[in-house]
C-alpha cells in the first residue's frame, strides 16, 4: 500500500516537472495563484501585457478578454407581398329581356364572340310591329295634312287656328309613331359591349318576364383580380404598379400586369386594403372567375441582421457589443424581426461590422479585447505565429 502510495507521489511529481518544463507560461500561471517556484523566478517576475505584474489572484488588476466576432450584413424586409386574389372580366353584361312575352329566337350559342350591337335574342313582336306599322300611317298622314295646311294657310285660304290644329296633330302622331318604335325594339335584345357569350339560361317558347336573364357577355381581353394587402403595405402600393400573378388552373405559368385600383379605404374588419390589378389576356387563356396567386414587389425596409448569438438584454432593452479598434462597443439594438438566418435590429450598425458573439458576458463598454476570430473566420492568433 505504501509503495503505490510512493508510486502515485512520483508519477504526479514527474508530470508537473514536465508541465513546467515544456508548457509555455505555466510558471506564470503558478505565480498567479501565489506558487513560486525555486527554479522559475525569473518567470515569476515577469510581467503581463500592459505592464501589469504577475503574482496576485486572478481578477487581480485589468486584463483583456478573448473574443470571437461575426460581420453584421444588411437584409431588407417588406419588400414582397404574395397573395390570394378572384379574377372577373373587364366588362361584363348580363343581357336580360326589356319586356314580358313569348322567347321567339336565341341567335347566339354559348362560347361564340359577338360585337357591340350584334342580336342576341328576340321575343314574339307581331303586335307590337301592328302598333307601328299603324303609327307610321298616321304619322304619315298627319304629316301631310300639315303641309296641306302650310300651303294654304300661306295664300289665305285657312285660318291660322287651323294650321295651328294640323301642327299639334303632326306632333301627337310622330310622338305615337316613336312610342310603337321604342315598344318594337324591346322585343329585341342586343349586346352593349363585344366579348364571350356565357351560358344560355333560356329556351326559345319560353314566356319570360322583364329582366328575366337571358345570357351574360363578357369581355376577358383584359381581367381584373381583386385581392388585399394587410394595412401596413397601404402606403407602399401605387397605381401601375408592376404585379405578377400565377393562376391555379395553370400550373407553372406567370403573367404580368399592373395595378389598376387602389380601394380608398381600410376595411375596419379584417384591416386590409382592397387591389385590383389589371392583367393582358390576349391569348385567351384565363378565365373570369379564377383564382390567383399575385405577387407584388415594394422597395422594402433594411435593417442590420446580426447573430443572435450576439443579442443581449438588460434593464434599457437588447443590445449588442461591437468591436472597434481593439474594444468592446455597446450598441443599443431593437429586435425588428427574428429570421433563420439572423436577427433583424434597429441599431447603428453598417454592413461588415464586427459584432462580438462569443465572450459577451464578460465585456464592459469600452474595454480591451482580443479578437481571436473575427468576420473573415481567420484566427487573430494564429494569423500572428510566424
Amino acid at each position: 500500500m505504501v509503495r503505490q502510495l510512493l508510486a502515485c507521489i512520483v508519477v504526479l511529481a514527474a508530470a508537473a516537472a514536465a508541465w513546467v518544463a515544456f508548457v509555455p507560461g505555466a510558471s506564470v500561471t503558478l505565480a498567479n495563484y501565489g506558487i513560486v517556484l525555486p527554479f522559475g523566478a525569473n518567470n515569476a517576475a515577469q510581467a503581463a501585457p500592459g505592464g501589469r505584474p504577475i503574482g496576485g489572484r486572478p481578477g487581480a488588476g485589468s486584463r483583456q478578454t478573448n473574443v470571437v466576432t461575426t460581420a453584421a450584413t444588411m437584409a431588407t424586409i417588406n419588400a414582397s407581398l404574395v397573395a390570394i386574389g378572384e379574377g372577373s372580366a373587364a366588362n361584363s353584361v348580363t343581357i336580360a329581356s326589356p319586356a314580358g312575352g313569348n322567347l321567339a329566337e336565341v341567335l347566339v350559342r354559348p362560347g361564340q364572340s359577338v360585337a357591340v350591337g350584334d342580336v342576341i335574342a328576340r321575343l314574339e313582336s307581331e303586335n307590337e310591329q301592328i302598333a307601328y306599322d299603324r303609327a307610321k300611317l298616321a304619322a304619315d298622314d298627319a304629316n301631310a295634312t300639315l303641309t296641306r295646311t302650310e300651303g294654304l294657310a300661306n295664300s289665305k285660304t285657312v285660318a291660322a287656328t287651323a294650321l295651328t290644329a294640323a301642327q299639334l296633330a303632326a306632333a301627337n302622331a310622330d310622338l305615337e309613331l316613336r312610342n310603337a318604335q321604342l315598344a318594337l325594339s324591346r322585343r329585341t335584345m342586343t349586346s352593349p359591349i363585344s366579348g364571350t357569350v356565357g351560358l344560355i339560361t333560356v329556351t326559345p317558347g319560353n314566356y319570360v318576364t322583364a329582366q328575366t336573364p337571358i345570357t351574360t357577355v363578357d369581355d376577358t381581353s383584359e381581367i381584373l383580380v381583386n385581392f388585399w394587402i394587410p394595412e401596413r403595405y397601404a402606403p407602399a402600393i401605387t397605381l401601375d404598379a408592376p404585379v405578377s400573378v400565377s393562376a391555379i388552373a395553370l400550373p407553372g405559368q406567370k403573367f404580368g400586369g399592373k395595378v389598376r385600383a387602389i380601394d380608398s379605404r381600410i376595411d375596419p374588419a379584417s384591416r386590409t386594403l382592397q387591389i385590383q390589378a389589371e392583367i393582358p389576356n390576349t391569348d385567351g387563356a384565363l378565365r373570369a372567375g379564377m383564382s390567383f396567386t399575385v405577387a407584388v414587389s415594394f422597395p422594402g425596409e433594411q435593417y442590420p441582421a446580426v447573430n443572435p448569438l450576439a443579442i443581449l438584454w438588460s434593464q434599457d432593452g437588447s443590445y449588442v457589443w461591437k468591436y472597434s479598434d481593439g474594444k468592446a462597443v455597446r450598441v443599443p439594438a431593437e429586435i425588428v424581426q427574428r429570421n433563420s438566418d439572423g436577427v433583424l435590429v434597429r441599431a447603428d450598425l453598417a454592413a461588415g461590422d464586427a459584432i462580438i458573439t462569443e465572450g459577451i458576458l464578460q465585456l464592459n463598454d469600452g474595454a480591451d479585447v482580443t479578437l481571436l476570430s473575427g468576420p473573415d473566420g481567420i484566427s487573430r492568433a494564429a494569423a500572428a505565429r510566424p
